[in-house]
């Protein structure tokens, strides 16, 4: 008796759970499923709470519980993924808000930035450095839906040299004390206790800065900073907790060392050369490079944002955005979009498409690199990235064909996160 009461209470809570499904479907003008295949006619996407169950063509009959969600004549594609954002910020503050402002403050922040990042159609973000916990707990919150916003995968604090670019610089040496987060690292041995001390923080990714920065204080050009057996220390210890690292990196022989290293993207990549890059290419570094970043220190110049130190190295780099990244084009390094929103307004990522495609990339390309090509280099290919049944409900309508005029990409009309439709 007992055991046919196990079995009753557990089809019941079959039959519970199966009743509270939800269903939506949606009807589209145009389906963009992968961007490797040309823009199917009208369709239709059934979607049962936060997976896409079926896509077919046509105008399929819903069933009567649905909701309907009816686009017109709308594109339908995949949402979009940047790789390069810091949620908990906003472009031009001073650096000494450091010392003034607690960290709870970057997730009061970051929940107004994540709710405008989905509404521009990226429904899902790399957070490429915050505060300890201000990452995680935004990463949690709109994972179970009590914030909107994208689904975060978050490193949390960089690891730095010390008195490098993503270390606290620009203070007396008893304020760096106080503010220090603690992962600066000397030596393979400390590195790699860094990169542990991530993991168990709960980092999904492992952020460095691999070469000096642009908007730090610290003013001695953007060179290689960490060690080859640092950097190495730090990708072989990253990889054997299943995570990877992503490298901050400006100067071509930091850009080449990183790879050499294994570490698994470079972001920026701003002077990477052509023996830099063929390093890339043979490791299977992915470049992200992050044009955007650019684009909203240029308008900042000359205003008293930044002090002279940041302006100077500004100045040394302007003339060579992008560049590199055609060359890497060219020597077939994967380009992978991110944009380092927070350096310019959160909401303006989409604009990297049009700079993108100024620089080399074709529409189509341009697309990829923020959507299958962004996925493999998270290894969520199966889940984001593409709509097929199984993924997840990730997808954006805008009007127009994106695949032939990046600048669609500017307006999204409609977005849906993990099931959940935005606004």
């Amino acid at each position: 008796m007992r055991k046919l009461g196990l079995v009753a209470a557990a089809t019941c809570a079959l039959m519970s759970s199966a009743a509270i499904a939800k269903t939506t479907v949606i009807y589209a003008g145009h389906v963009i499923t992968d961007v490797a295949q040309p823009a199917q006619g009208p369709s239709t996407v059934i979607v049962t709470d936060d997976r896409i169950t079926s896509i077919a063509p046509g105008r399929v009959d819903a069933p009567a519980d649905a909701e309907i969600v009816d686009l017109g004549d709308k594109t339908l594609l995949p949402g979009l993924i940047d790789l390069h954002v810091h949620l908990t910020g906003d472009p031009g503050g001073d650096y000494r808000s450091e010392a003034v402002e607690p960290d709870e403050w970057g997730v009061v922040v970051g929940e107004k930035n994540a709710r405008i990042t989905l509404r521009a159609g990226f429904t899902t973000v790399r957070e490429a450095g915050s505060a300890q916990y201000t990452a995680f707990a935004l990463r949690r919150g709109t994972a179970e839906g009590l914030i909107e916003g994208p689904r975060i995968v978050a490193a949390g604090p960089a690891l730095a040299i010390i008195g490098g670019h993503g270390d606290v610089t620009g203070f007396r040496e008893d304020i760096h004390a106080v503010l220090d987060q603690g992962y600066t690292c000397t030596g393979a041995v400390e590195c790699a206790e860094k990169v542990r001390k991530a993991s168990r923080a709960g980092a999904d990714v492992i952020k460095i800065t691999a070469t000096g920065g642009v908007l730090s204080q610290q003013g001695r050009g953007l060179g290689a900073h960490f060690s080859n057996a640092e950097m190495e220390s730090i990708a072989e210890t990253a990889h054997s907790l299943g995570l990877k690292v992503m490298a901050h990196a400006h100067g071509a022989r930091g850009i080449e060392s990183a790879a050499a290293a294994g570490i698994d993207s470079i972001e920026h990549g701003t002077f990477a050369d052509e023996a830099a890059l063929k390093v890339m290419k043979a490791k299977g570094t992915y470049m992200v490079p992050t044009l955007m970043a650019f684009e909203g220190i240029r308008e900042r110049l000359g205003k008293g944002i930044y002090t002279p130190t940041v302006e100077a190295k500004v100045r040394m780099t302007l003339n060579d955005v992008g560049k590199a990244m055609a060359r890497a084009k060219a020597l077939g390094v994967p380009i992978a979009f991110g944009t380092d929103a927070g350096v310019f307004e959160h909401g303006r990522n989409a604009h990297e498409f049009a700079l993108l495609v100024e620089h080399g990339l074709t529409p189509r390309e341009a697309l990829a690199s923020a959507t299958t090509v962004a996925a493999r280099l998270l290894s969520m290919e199966n889940e984001i990235g593409r709509l097929a049944p199984g993924m997840s409900a990730d997808m954006i309508a805008v009007s127009g064909d994106p695949l032939s005029d990046v600048t669609t990409l500017e307006k999204v009309d409609w977005v849906m996160t993990r099931g959940r439709i935005a606004g």
